[in-house]
């Protein structure tokens, strides 16, 4: 999980064991208040507990409003899997197959054959691309089901925190000076 904060200079947070006026805690404080970054900050420490009560309660909003969200969910994963193309990556291996055809032949022949090698290296760039599109959509898709899942398994609220939990479902957590804003792998977005 990440916490970042903004309003002030936007960099990370770092958990830290505190000793303020002899009593211990763990908070998270930006690290350009930690280290020499060049930047100027004030934004406030937060208490590790505060940020745990938050995820909670996002946590909670969302079994509260299960029902609509559901639906959300569900057309968001059918969203991924329709925009899923297959056929992007088999067009290109055949044009590449094409090409290192011609290429073997210009090759043989000693003709030059500059301009196809260049395709092919744009093409398996392409394909690169388009596989990575792919594993990305895949990684949506699967985060998604896993929170309905959740969802669907998850008959009361939560009493307290659960760090596996929070690890799951939790992407990241901005610090704001008026609120926190919890972000579930699943890209919804809850304001605490």
């Amino acid at each position: 999980m990440k916490i970042r904060g903004f309003k002030q200079c936007g960099e990370i947070y770092r958990r830290v064991h505190w000793n303020n006026r002899g009593k211990k805690s763990i908070v998270w404080r930006c690290v350009s208040r930690l280290e020499n970054t060049g930047l100027t900050c004030h934004s406030r420490t937060v208490l590790e507990d505060m940020i745990g009560i938050a995820t909670v309660e996002a946590i909670n909003k969302l079994i509260g409003q299960k029902d609509g969200f559901l639906t959300i969910l569900k057309e968001n994963i059918e969203t991924v899997i329709s925009e899923t193309d297959n056929n992007i990556v088999s067009e290109i291996d055949k044009k590449l197959e094409e090409l290192q055809k011609d290429l073997l032949r210009l090759a043989n022949s000693k003709e030059d054959y500059n301009d196809i090698a260049d395709e092919i290296y744009r093409l398996r760039e392409e394909r690169h691309k388009a596989l990575a599109e792919e594993a990305g959509k895949k990684g949506s898709k699967q985060r998604l089901e896993e929170m309905e899942k959740f969802l669907n398994e998850q008959s009361t609220l939560l009493e307290k925190y659960d760090e596996q939990l929070v690890r799951r479902l939790i992407e990241k957590v901005t610090i704001f000076d008026e609120k926190l804003t919890i972000e579930f792998k699943s890209g919804v977005e809850v304001d605490v």
